[in-house]
């Protein structure tokens, strides 16, 4: 027997949506602080960047909604920590822009 999925494939689309949405903005965030830093503050960004690539690799699929969704799937534990690496590498800049 299967069961009507309702709504539940498009409110799991939308959340991966925001994640993205979310992610894309820390990352516009801190490659503007970064830009009125020194190179510390660029390599930082640069790195801010590589992760944002990253956890956008691992979601996309699940975000466009063409995704696998398997049991054990990479993608929730890599964004996670994409979202972990991006909050400590976004604190220096913020420090920074702070003072």
């Amino acid at each position: 027997m299967t069961g009507d999925p309702g709504l539940q494939p498009e409110r799991t689309r939308l959340a991966w949506r925001r994640t993205t949405l979310a992610l894309t903005v820390v990352t516009v965030l801190a490659v503007r602080l970064a830009l009125t830093g020194n190179a510390a503050d660029a390599l930082l960004a640069a790195a801010v960047v590589l992760v944002w690539v990253g956890a956008l690799a691992a979601c996309w699929g699940r975000a466009a909604g063409t995704g696998p969704i398997r049991v054990g799937s990479p993608a929730l534990p890599t964004v996670a920590l994409a979202t972990a690496a991006l909050a400590l590498l976004a604190v220096p800049l913020v420090l920074r822009g702070m003072w």
